[in-house]
């Protein structure tokens, strides 16, 4: 069956990223409370990007990968601004082997 993995702008501007099987039922829960806790206290809610998957389990793995990811990349993913979430990616800890002097 499939399933669509979606990101919400809530009200402070943050995002949450969900999937699910009934995007238009889902959307319908956030708006009416009925939907996470975190976007309970964020409304209303913005759909601002969606994606349709063959099936669900390959949704849900693309929602925890994004749930992963900063604001910033999250923000290019619903822009379509695809060259830069391998910058985006690059890890800035001071430990690691690019960033040492």
């Amino acid at each position: 069956m499939a399933g669509h993995v979606y990101i919400l702008q809530c009200s402070d501007g943050t995002y949450y990223t969900g999937s699910t099987r009934n995007l238009e039922k889902r959307l319908a829960e956030h708006q009416s409370k009925k939907g996470a806790n975190y976007t309970k206290t964020r409304l209303p809610v913005t759909l601002v990007f969606q994606e349709l998957f063959l099936n669900i389990e390959d949704a849900f793995y693309y929602e925890k990968k994004i749930q992963k990811w900063s604001h910033a990349k999250k923000k290019a993913l619903i822009e379509n601004n695809w060259e830069l979430l391998p910058i985006l990616s690059e890890c800035k800890n001071d430990t690691h082997f690019k960033n040492k002097k």
